[in-house]
């Protein structure tokens, strides 16, 4: 665990030997984090603005379009979603017919979700314009910063 402090300590920035307070939010690792996601979310707002679709519902159907037919269970999982946040999720995707849901007749206690045919439909088109939303988001990193960035955030996660 020492090592890995160090390695934390080692990226943040050396302390002011001005001031007996060395925290700064501006180099806070949640801090950046929080700012980085405001940043895309703000981006994906504007592109897929027409689609009436949060980050959220972005992923609950692009992973119904990648799987098929899963339960909400499953779906949670694929999405690192709550149950309680999927199952908001699913259920004003449900209002807006994008996706369809069934008891699965092997377990009456599990519900199926699938993609409606206008789910089928917004999904295709969404995933048209889910490049540009990363790409703009990108913009201020180099080709070589970009995949760096995204290969350490998925090993954070």
């Amino acid at each position: 665990m020492k090592h890995r402090e160090n390695a934390v300590a080692s990226v943040l920035p050396e302390p002011d030997a001005d001031t007996d307070h060395t925290f700064q939010l501006e180099t806070y690792l949640g801090h950046l984090l929080r700012k980085a996601s405001q940043r895309t979310g703000e981006i994906f707002h504007r592109v897929m603005g027409n689609y009436d679709v949060t980050p959220t519902q972005f992923a609950a159907l692009i992973k119904l379009h990648d799987e098929g037919e899963v339960s909400q269970n499953v779906l949670g999982r694929l999405t690192a979603m709550d149950p309680a946040t999927i199952l908001g999720v699913v259920s004003r995707l449900r209002r807006r017919d994008l996706v369809a849901s069934r008891f699965d007749p092997n377990d009456g206690r599990r519900i199926l979700l699938c993609l409606t045919e206008d789910g089928k439909a917004v999904v295709s088109e969404m995933i048209a314009l889910a490049d540009d939303v990363a790409t703009e988001t990108l913009t201020p990193l180099t080709k070589t910063e970009s995949r760096t960035l995204l290969r350490l955030l998925a090993k954070l996660t």
